[in-house]
């Protein structure tokens, strides 16, 4: 391990069975602190490849718990929509948000994720506030998934290895060090679903992740990175500024595109005006939304990042037609629907 530590210190990529190595060395909880810590530093600092992040991930979705439902025929292409957090904002949950409407649009929403770390209220945090358990079996999960279209994964129930690597983390972000761990989580679904939408809060990470998410074999894959009118970056499709979005997957070559909301008729949105708050106060914000009481700019960009999961996973031909699929699954109740279901089949 010293040597592999070396060679990382030395800005030298890994070879695939180093990086076995090292992933089984993070996950062994009888390792102490100060090794790991020396690794992951190495790595962050020498800079992670697609090569090397995949194949992380390759091991740690090795060690996760599969779900029961895999195998399970669903209608529509399963898809996940997350991002990596960090962008420091304080919105509301956008993306938990937007799975009702792709849902609604035909698709199978698969959504895996925790609890806040960068932002007050993650997914789980407003999924619970919402009245849906997270720890539903994965063969509850696969009935609500059969029934509403949506399921949540809850990321600790289904990569119970990961404690071993909880200390070194919390370590590290005392000393405001990011590891690959801050990168991997849009990556550690399970379920491995046909399409994804991943917001990336580094433009950066755009064509890394669009690189991983092929080797992965993902049908479709969209990785977006917005920006606000200052400049500050947004994982999400903004509302607030432009957006850099790669595309690629099994039946298409990497596509880098940039839109703006202006593209759309969309107006631009302040930042204060997509703020959300705690896990209680996101949760009345997604209800508004999906209801029709708020029509404001929280609606749009909710509209915006639905429609591009929507044209991701091929439902409708463009963004275009995505976004006006969005907006009348507002009006005509069916996304709110979506939520209805979820919290009958789950409660």
């Amino acid at each position: 391990m010293d040597a592999l530590i070396h060679h990382l210190e030395n800005r030298e990529d890994l070879e695939p069975r180093e990086i076995t190595v090292a992933a089984e060395f993070l996950l062994d909880e009888a390792v102490g602190l100060s090794k790991k810590k020396r690794l992951l530093k190495a790595l962050a600092t020498k800079g992670e490849t697609a090569a090397e992040i995949a194949e992380f991930v390759a091991v740690f979705l090795e060690k996760a718990v599969k779900p029961d439902f895999l195998g399970q025929t669903f209608e529509g292409p399963t898809i996940d929509v997350c991002g990596t957090g960090g962008d420091k904002l304080d919105l509301f949950n956008i993306s938990t948000t937007s799975m009702f409407i792709v849902a609604a649009a035909g698709a199978t929403v698969i959504k895996h994720g925790n609890r806040g770390v960068t932002s007050k209220s993650g997914s789980s945090d407003v999924l619970s506030e919402l009245g849906i358990p997270l720890d539903l079996s994965s063969e509850k999960v696969g009935e609500c998934l059969g029934k509403a279209g949506v399921g949540f994964l809850f990321a600790p129930l289904y990569h119970p290895a990961f404690k071993a690597v909880a200390p070194v983390r919390a370590e590290l972000a005392k000393e405001g060090v990011r590891t690959i761990f801050n990168l991997i989580g849009p990556l550690l679904n399970p379920a491995q679903p046909e399409c994804q939408l991943v917001g990336v809060m580094d433009e950066a990470l755009c064509p890394v992740f669009a690189d991983i998410l092929q080797r992965m074999g993902r049908d479709s894959a969209w990785v977006v990175n917005g920006s606000t009118a200052d400049g500050r970056a947004v994982d999400e499709v903004s509302l607030m500024g432009s957006s850099r979005i790669y595309k690629s997957g099994s039946f298409q070559g990497l596509v880098d595109e940039e839109i703006h909301p202006s593209d759309f008729d969309l107006e631009i949105a302040d930042i204060q005006d997509l703020k959300g708050g705690n896990s209680s106060e996101n949760a009345v914000i997604l209800k508004d939304i999906l209801s029709g009481k708020d029509k404001g700019p929280k609606r749009d960009i909710v509209v915006l990042n639905a429609a591009a999961a929507i044209a991701c996973a091929g439902l409708e031909d463009n963004m275009e037609a995505a976004i006006r699929k969005a907006s009348s699954l507002i009006d005509e109740g069916e996304a709110l629907e979506r939520l209805v279901r979820l919290q009958e089949c789950a409660g």
